[in-house]
């Protein structure tokens, strides 16, 4: 199983919504893609559903050309939209039956599959309950449903946990990692704790173009955070000039109250243990003493904010 992107372009007009956009996906790997309103996130993902037609480029799902046989390749995919689109007037337990039906799934894995997405979405309590009536959460654990009701090869999730609670988006991650042995997953989100929970491959694109294609752990190391030390102390202290006069430090962020410490590293490099002997030496009262592992958002305003901030 793969997907290959080969410089993927679409326009409206003159608007180049997606300029070039290329990549392969292997199975097992979870995709994170990021990037800012309109940066050309949904539209890519349309393209590669088959639900738009790219200007110039090809995509290719498990070896089929979507350009070329579009209905063997659309059998491999399980696509959840932005905004879970669905059938208002359907109960849940019809559209799910509905969608069934259209991929064709019929008799003991029909009944195995809608068992399956119903309990692990917890969709028993609203089976008989119309759509349109529904919650945004619920309506887009229906959504997420339908998109994996027939076990895809690929699946394609468009902010897949908008509108749920924190247990909700907590059992939805669990379920695209326990998902993502044997399947290709990409999933487009804001949250960007979502990425470092479930992506194991985050691109992220900006103005329609790839600007970044990394691991999750790679793209925190961009942090300025990266191997930071942050220290919570019990009372105020003045720490400034001392943290200041090591070598090894490249700045050092504080609260007006002088209890909290974030101690940049220079070069990125581990610089724990100067801190530790730090506290050690001056006995100073430390409540919490922890290392940075970088901030993805800190990041990821840097690539796509840049001088425009």
């Amino acid at each position: 199983m793969m997907i290959e992107v080969q410089h993927l372009t679409r326009y409206f007009g003159r608007l180049c919504a997606v300029g070039d956009v290329s990549f392969k996906m292997d199975v097992g790997e979870v995709l994170g893609f990021l990037g800012p309103n309109g940066a050309g996130k949904s539209t890519t993902m349309k393209l590669i559903t088959g639900f738009l037609t790219p200007s110039e480029g090809r995509i290719f799902i498990c070896w089929h050309d979507l350009l070329e046989a579009p209905i063997l390749a659309k059998q491999q995919i399980g696509y959840l939209p932005e905004g879970s689109p669905s059938y208002g007037d359907m109960t849940v337990l019809e559209f799910l039956n509905f969608i069934a039906g259209i991929r064709a799934l019929s008799g003991q894995k029909k009944k195995d599959r809608l068992e399956f997405v119903i309990v692990s979405l917890h969709l028993e309590h609203v089976l008989p309950q119309s759509i349109e009536t529904l919650s945004k959460g619920y309506k887009r654990r229906v959504g997420l449903a339908q998109a994996i009701i027939h076990d895809p090869s690929v699946l394609i999730l468009d902010e897949p946990t908008d509108g749920l609670d924190p247990n909700q988006k907590h059992e939805v991650r669990e379920l695209i990692k326990h998902m993502a042995k044997d399947k290709i997953i990409i999933v487009s989100t804001h949250i960007l704790e979502e990425v470092a929970a479930v992506c194991t491959r985050t691109i992220v694109i900006d103005k329609g173009k790839v600007i970044v294609d990394c691991t999750p752990k790679a793209l925190m190391a961009r942090s300025r955070y990266y191997n930071a030390v942050t220290l919570k102390l019990t009372k105020a202290c003045d720490l400034t000039a001392q943290l200041k006069e090591l070598n090894t430090i490249g700045g050092v962020e504080v609260d007006k109250e002088g209890k909290h410490y974030t101690v940049l590293s220079r070069s990125k490099q581990p610089i724990f243990l100067e801190i530790q002997s730090l506290i050690q030496k001056q006995a100073l009262p430390v409540e919490a003493c922890y290392i940075e592992k970088g901030r993805l958002d800190e990041v990821f305003r840097s690539m796509t904010v840049g001088d425009r901030a």
